[in-house]
């Protein structure tokens, strides 16, 4: 495939991200990100699942930007007739084909691989082990194989935690969340609900492209992005020869992996992870 190689402007970029359309996106809990200088110790840890994010209020089961999944109804059957917020996951590194199982509008027979993983029952009383005990007891009359309640363990030190993100990470985990058992339900950000990987990621809108040298010559050899701040830098790592060939469209917004900034802000050693699903 031959690529036009040519640069469009951000305001073209953001005009055609302006343009899609999204539902009303539903108040939820969000992460912060962990700083090194909390103290976390006797709070719960998990693994970080890299699904999709499905949010279900009892009667629909909706994304994380407020769309409807369109969901088999004996999957649906299966749901509590309360709140239950998680990842609808498979296994670590497959989240290129949940996301191509969750977004099909005729739902097939893959989403028996699916897993509902728990990490939130909205709305209940008490701390965090308390609001999933909700879902625990119902789960012990009505079982099911397709929903489960992400296992939560105790912090005991800062060295436990670290050792245990980099055991999680080698697996091939995203990360690890920790939170603060005692807190009652809240929606949104706070220091009390906390996420840990070991790089960074962040999001950028793709506005050009590089073409690539050597056994890259007239394929793609770079992404162009920019963040929301303006400012604008090239990724040429983590794309496949089949991205190379057909790259993310002038105007996706992809996430990528960092480690650190340079002195200039710039993320440095900036890796592409995927385009993000547009719901």
């Amino acid at each position: 495939m031959i690529i036009k190689w040519m640069f469009r402007g951000l305001t073209a970029s953001l005009l055609c991200y302006s343009l899609l359309s999204h539902a009303q996106e539903p108040d939820v809990l969000l992460l912060k990100t962990y700083d090194e200088s909390q103290d976390v110790t006797g709070w719960l840890m998990s693994e970080k699942l890299d699904g999709m994010r499905a949010i279900w209020d009892g009667n629909t089961l909706k994304s994380r930007q407020g769309n409807n999944i369109v969901a088999p109804q004996w999957f649906l059957d299966g749901l509590p007739p309360f709140e239950i917020d998680g990842e609808l996951w498979t296994k670590r590194g497959d989240f290129e084909n949940i996301i191509s199982i969750v977004r099909k509008q005729t739902p097939d027979n893959r989403w028996q691989t699916i897993i509902y993983n728990i990490f939130e029952v909205p709305n209940q009383s008490g701390g965090l082990l308390a609001r999933l005990a909700v879902l625990r007891n119902y789960l012990a009359e009505h079982s099911s194989a397709f929903v489960k309640i992400i296992p939560q363990k105790r912090v005991r030190s800062s060295s436990q935690l670290k050792s245990d993100l980099a055991k999680i990470t080698a697996l091939g985990a995203e990360g690890l969340v920790v939170r603060k058992p005692d807190m009652p339900y809240h929606s949104g950000r706070s220091d009390d609900d906390l996420k840990l990987k070991q790089y960074q990621d962040a999001e950028c809108t793709v506005i050009a492209y590089k073409e690539g040298k050597g056994k890259y010559t007239r394929k793609t050899g770079s992404l162009q992005c920019q963040l929301l701040s303006g400012l604008a830098f090239y990724i040429g790592s983590g794309l496949s020869d089949q991205q190379r060939e057909s790259p993310p469209n002038i105007g996706s917004v992809i996430t990528f992996k960092y480690y650190g900034l340079t002195k200039n802000d710039i993320p440095r050693f900036p890796v592409f992870i995927r385009v993000r699903p547009t719901e």
